[in-house]
């Protein structure tokens, strides 16, 4: 029998080391569990001040963002609506002119003003 070099190099494979918290061995990607302490994750009241002072902050500004983003959305509706109320006006009274005489239309377009004005 013909013994291969290859054979000779080999050596047997290490055997996994057995980690202390698991049942098992070759388990050695848990992490490693420490004792239960219930107060060990309690944050003191100054700590807990500076978060939620911090967290007002925030949120204020945040408020503050929302009110300006609002603010100009409702500035593009009301810039709609009176661009929309202006041309209907506008067809409005060119369907008055259709009708009437031209000098009767002024008139009814300064008494309708003057109603608005008076109204406002």
């Amino acid at each position: 029998m013909v013994r291969s070099p290859f054979l000779l190099t080999l050596s047997p494979l290490p055997k996994p080391t057995h980690h202390p918290n698991s049942h098992n061995p070759g388990k050695q990607w848990h992490t490693s569990k420490s004792a239960f302490r219930p107060t060990s994750h309690l944050t003191s009241y100054t700590k807990r001040l500076s978060t939620a002072k911090a967290a007002s902050v925030t949120k204020a500004k945040e408020r503050e963002m929302k009110a300006e983003k609002e603010e100009e959305r409702q500035r593009r509706i009301q810039a709609i609506r009176d661009r929309r109320a202006a041309k209907e006006e506008k067809e409005r009274y060119e369907q008055m002119a259709e009708r009437m005489h031209r000098k009767r239309v002024e008139r009814v377009k300064r008494r309708e003003k003057r109603n608005k004005l008076l109204k406002s």
